[in-house]
């Protein structure tokens, strides 16, 4: 066994130690959780912090506890039921993934990546994120946060740099421990990592479990290239204006006339612009002229 073989079966040990003490009760990661359940909670925590996801799981999977249960409700509800969870096409492409996993394959999450690769809104992280943790198989999980915590523990870098699907994949890969149920543990055991401790403003190596083996921190931390990024405003924006059209809608039991639709916003020609892109999005759509209704038309 090489030096190098031998630190990264060190390190995988320590983080599944710490992860196993210090891991956060929730509830898509306790024992028993169905499939749906996990790929439920994939989509929703996308660019969403998880105190915001919590309450939305857990009322999303009372009320739709299937692929099944969820496929047979228009996508206007599932629509409604995102309430303020932000980027509401999410809410469609689950429905639509519940549509697909109910028609393609009898109802029940695939196991196979290429299998959820082919489902609406799932991607590379999301696709391999259930098959290790839904699943139980040696897949390499690859987020933001997994990509700094390989980049300065093992390279020695201040920060990741620009993704790459197929880099990214192969350092998580190395460092997957053989058997795949520890494979999947040490997978979120690394993300969780990335999110507590190696954070990228402020990392606590102090309570870092493998600080020691640390290459970045053994190069003496080297402090990342500043990198100006324009400051984004949400104040008066297009996404504003489709949030308060988005929350009138779903406020309305059935269609609401584009007149009713004045007060969410001041300006005619954004507002308008603004409606226009939620229907094409699919996200409202016209039931009669001038009414407009949440989600697709029915089908035919």
């Amino acid at each position: 066994m090489t030096s190098s073989t031998t630190m990264t079966a060190l390190a995988a040990d320590t983080v599944l130690d710490w992860y196993r003490r210090t891991a956060r009760d929730l509830p898509w990661r306790r024992p028993g959780v169905s499939p749906w359940a996990v790929l439920v909670s994939e989509i929703m925590l996308q660019q969403t912090q998880v105190s915001r996801v919590l309450p939305a799981y857990a009322a999303w999977l009372a009320r739709w506890p299937t692929p099944a249960a969820q496929a047979s409700e228009p996508v206007a509800e599932a629509i409604r039921q995102w309430g303020r969870l932000g980027y509401p096409r999410r809410a469609m492409r689950l429905h639509a993934a519940a549509v697909e996993i109910t028609e393609r394959f009898d109802g029940v999450v695939p196991r196979e990546v290429a299998d959820l690769l082919s489902l609406p809104g799932v991607g590379e992280y999301t696709a391999r994120a259930v098959a290790a943790f839904a699943f139980r198989q040696r897949q390499p999980v690859v987020d933001t946060n997994v990509r700094r915590v390989v980049a300065r523990a093992v390279s020695g870098l201040p920060d990741a740099g620009a993704p790459s699907t197929t880099r990214d994949l192969a350092a998580m890969t190395a460092l997957l421990p053989p058997d795949p149920e520890t494979a999947a543990i040490y997978s979120v055991a690394v993300m969780e990592l990335g999110a507590l401790v190696c954070t990228a403003a402020a990392p606590r190596c102090g309570d870092c479990p493998v600080s020691a083996l640390c290459a970045w921190r053994r190069a003496g931390s080297p402090p990342a290239v500043a990198r100006s990024r324009p400051v984004q405003r949400f104040e008066g924006t297009d996404r504003q204006v489709r949030g308060r059209l988005m929350a009138r809608l779903r406020e309305a039991e059935g269609a609401v006339p584009v007149d009713d639709l004045r007060d969410a916003w001041p300006d005619d020609t954004q507002r308008e612009r603004c409606l226009a892109s939620l229907l094409a999005d699919g996200l409202a759509h016209e039931t009669a002229p001038g009414c407009i209704a949440l989600g697709g038309p029915p089908p035919a």
